[in-house]
């Protein structure tokens, strides 16, 4: 994922986005347009390839939970590190999937 000239602030907050998705969750390109009110998945996936290499890009995955093409080896890898429910090769969306609020610890 190289990254080319500097995000555009439509960009920067897709990233910002991307930066609090906590460890061992995901959100699908649709839901972070849809958490922004802006955009959709096409845009957000042209966000993550151009400048989403310094965020945790393996956090973002199709509606299906599969990830993004040509990143699936290294992306299984860190879901297996961060503990991220699946299904075979694919994020289990039922239990990985994230909603953008402040996750409660006890």
């Amino acid at each position: 994922m190289e990254s080319v000239g500097h995000p555009t602030p439509y960009a920067e907050r897709v990233l910002d986005l991307v930066e609090r998705i906590p460890a061992g969750r995901v959100m699908a390109y649709g839901d972070i347009a849809e958490y922004l009110g802006e955009g959709g998945p096409r845009q957000v996936g042209r966000v993550m390839s151009t400048w989403g290499g310094g965020v945790p890009w393996w956090r973002v995955v199709h509606a299906d939970g599969t990830p993004a093409p040509g990143h699936e080896a290294r992306c299984l890898a860190r879901w297996r590190e961060e503990g991220t429910p699946m299904r075979g090769e694919r994020a289990d969306m039922r239990f990985a999937r994230w909603d953008g609020l402040p996750e409660i610890t006890t």
